[in-house]
């Protein structure tokens, strides 16, 4: 039973790296593939840390910086839109 949970975080992971790199196209679904990957990293460490039987600590420190990240995702999502108004990575001019 616990090697098909570190199996299914497995696959988790490696699905959410694997749409992070082939879909490029729009900011969107970029950023929703890096709460995925953070998700499974949630979950690894919630199964490693009970597995340990440690302290839950270093888990809230994990999911303040990934709403951080997701935050800070957001709000470049929205300014991307305001001004070029749309989130594809083409019209998006980085010179």
């Amino acid at each position: 039973m616990l090697v098909n949970l570190w199996l299914c975080m497995f696959i988790m992971y490696l699905i959410g790296n694997l749409i992070f790199v082939s879909k490029h196209k729009h900011l969107l679904i970029v950023l929703l593939s890096l709460e995925f990957i953070v998700l499974s990293i949630f979950f690894f460490l919630v199964m490693y840390l009970t597995y340990l039987e440690n302290s839950m600590y270093m888990l809230m420190v994990f999911l303040v910086f990934s709403v951080c990240e997701g935050a800070l995702g957001l709000s470049i999502l929205v300014s991307m839109i305001r001004s070029h108004g749309n989130d594809y990575f083409q019209s998006f001019n980085l010179l």
